[in-house]
């Protein structure tokens, strides 16, 4: 029968990721629906470009704000 290698430090064990918050947010769905609907806003104005990077900076600011949030947990 075969001997299994064997590893006496706890690396790979899952011991230090299991450490911390569980269940972090992701802020990358609010980014890319704020730029479409920044895009759509901005194209019902007339000025798509500006709308798009209008719902881009809002993005980012939300992806900001919630970063900024969880990592104080």
């Amino acid at each position: 029968m075969a001997k299994h290698w064997h590893c006496p430090s706890p690396h790979g064990n899952g011991l230090l990721m299991s450490q911390g918050r569980k269940n972090p947010t992701g802020a990358g769905a609010f980014i890319a629906l704020l730029i479409l609907a920044g895009a759509i806003g901005g194209g019902l104005l007339g000025q798509p470009s500006i709308g798009l990077l209008a719902g881009l900076a809002l993005g980012v600011l939300l992806a900001l704000v919630i970063w900024l949030r969880e990592r104080n947990r």
